[in-house]
């Protein structure tokens, strides 16, 4: 599809307005809608951890005691930082060319897969904490951050292609 009108001279395309911007919006202005939706999404986060961590130590004391606690607790710290790892990298990378937003979460995801294998290591063999307990806290503290994620996305008014 061509963005020139029939007579050659340069046209807008059905996504433009005719100041060329998208949406009548200007790219700072699209800048702003990306940080506003990725704040709503580490806030929303930040709060499904919260719960969790509150969730996740009463039903915890109930199964397994004080090692319940400890395992919700550790399934928490860990869906923390592996959630909120991935929207600061985002954060940190808007408004610059793709292949740098994608060498940084990249490197983000890199270091978070370390994280996992170190912490893992250390905790093999460790009796001061429910396993199951932590990986019911971290499933839900992944899945829902995922979905939270996309509810923040869904909301954003941000075009998919930026001028």
């Amino acid at each position: 599809m061509s963005d020139q009108t029939p007579d050659g001279t340069p046209g807008q395309t059905p996504d433009q307005t005719p100041d060329g911007t998208s949406e009548g919006r200007t790219f700072s202005e699209v800048q702003a809608g990306e940080r506003a939706m990725l704040r709503r999404a580490m806030l929303s986060t930040l709060l499904l951890v919260g719960g969790l961590v509150v969730l996740g130590c009463a039903v915890g004391w109930f199964v397994a005691g004080v090692q319940g606690v400890w395992g919700a607790l550790l399934g928490a710290a860990l869906a923390a930082f592996f959630c909120a790892t991935t929207i600061w990298s985002m954060q940190r990378t808007i408004g610059r060319p793709p292949t740098t937003m994608a060498a940084v979460v990249m490197g983000a995801w890199l270091a978070k897969v370390v994280v996992l294998v170190v912490v893992l290591a250390l905790l093999r063999g460790a009796d001061f904490y429910d396993p199951y307990v932590l990986f019911v806290v971290l499933a839900l503290g992944a899945v829902g951050s995922a979905l939270l994620d996309y509810q923040a996305v869904r909301g954003a008014r941000i075009p998919y292609v930026q001028p």
